[in-house]
């Protein structure tokens, strides 16, 4: 394998960018004086803007109508933000109210707020996915994820964050991008070069991030977390794909579904984690942010190899056309 195939791999940047990070934590060399949580949180807040902007404006202005596509887009918001939500949600609330646990649950909400990640349109083409159900979806969650995001955390920590400073940052971190993505739709990005930069950012900002984070003195907390994690991620996931092929919903319809229900915009996550919270609550609320990139890093890489294997996949397709069915499942 090359160098640049490595490069391009988002699961083996995060990977690399975590391993760096929990090393920088362990041996304390991380620079707090001069990355600041203020630094930090403007870092943070203006790469993954830049980043989003760009991933978004990917996406054609074609087939957005939510009305023609209500079915789609209906799914879409259902699993993407409603129940995607459900397990990080639950936890909140049940550890919430546990001694040990309730100064880190907070990063919960924020995991729980956060849409899909953008990038569940490029893995859609990847994986032989329905890209025009991705694409879509991406834009117009996003856009409800104007009103969802402050909503959660308004409900669960209205009384202990600044919702003015959660509305700005969300429209910062959404809202501006959005605007800014459809005046460069046209512009020709190399996907190397994009592949490249966007993964090298998300390692930084993973590395900005959870190089500071507080993580406990035992472990048992930390694998409550992942332990979350994991329920999110497979639990949502294999269920996902195991209900809809018994309901016979065709190959590309179950990988864009699965990767919005299981794949969570991390970024988003840690930029209203560092921005919206201060002082030691910030390392604190990032432990199961961290417990979560590394539970999603295994099941990127279980998607690739088991899940969504290239002989799985030629093998559901042709399956899909012996029975006759199509690939646009409404």
């Amino acid at each position: 394998m090359k160098a640049i195939d490595l490069v391009c791999s988002t699961a083996f940047m995060m990977g690399a960018a975590l391993v760096l990070s929990l090393i920088t934590n362990v041996s304390g060399v991380f620079p707090g004086d001069v990355l600041t949580s203020d630094v930090r949180s403007n870092v943070t807040i203006l790469l993954l803007a830049v980043m989003l902007t760009v991933t978004l404006s990917r996406i054609p202005f074609r087939n957005l109508d939510p009305v023609r596509n209500r079915r789609s887009v209906a799914r879409a918001v259902l699993l993407g933000l409603v129940f995607a939500s459900v397990i990080p949600l639950a936890a909140y609330y049940v550890l919430n109210g546990l001694d040990g646990y309730e100064r880190y649950a907070e990063g919960l909400v924020f995991l729980a707020a956060t849409p899909f990640a953008a990038s569940v349109g490029p893995l859609s083409l990847i994986l032989r996915g329905d890209m025009e159900h991705a694409l879509r979806s991406t834009i117009i969650v996003y856009i409800i994820s104007l009103a969802w995001i402050p909503l959660i955390i308004w409900l669960t920590l209205g009384e202990v964050v600044d919702m003015t400073d959660v509305v700005i940052t969300v429209f910062e971190l959404i809202g501006i991008p959005l605007v800014a993505s459809r005046l460069i739709t046209r512009v020709r990005i190399d996907k190397t070069v994009m592949s490249v930069v966007l993964n090298c950012v998300i390692a930084f900002l993973v590395w900005l991030s959870v190089s500071p984070t507080n993580f406990p003195s035992g472990a048992a907390i930390l694998l409550v977390f992942m332990f979350v994690a994991f329920l999110r991620d497979f639990g949502l996931g294999t269920v996902t794909e195991v209900a809809e092929k018994r309901y016979g919903v065709p190959w590309s319809q179950r990988v864009t579904d699965i990767l919005m229900i299981s794949y969570k915009n991390k970024g988003i996550a840690i930029a209203l984690c560092v921005s919206v919270l201060s002082g030691p609550a910030v390392g604190s609320a990032m432990v199961p942010i961290a417990a979560s990139i590394v539970v999603e890093i295994v099941w990127v890489a279980f998607m690739d190899s088991v899940l969504f294997s290239r002989k799985r996949m030629e093998r559901e397709l042709e399956s899909d056309r012996e029975a006759g069915i199509s690939q646009t499942w409404e």
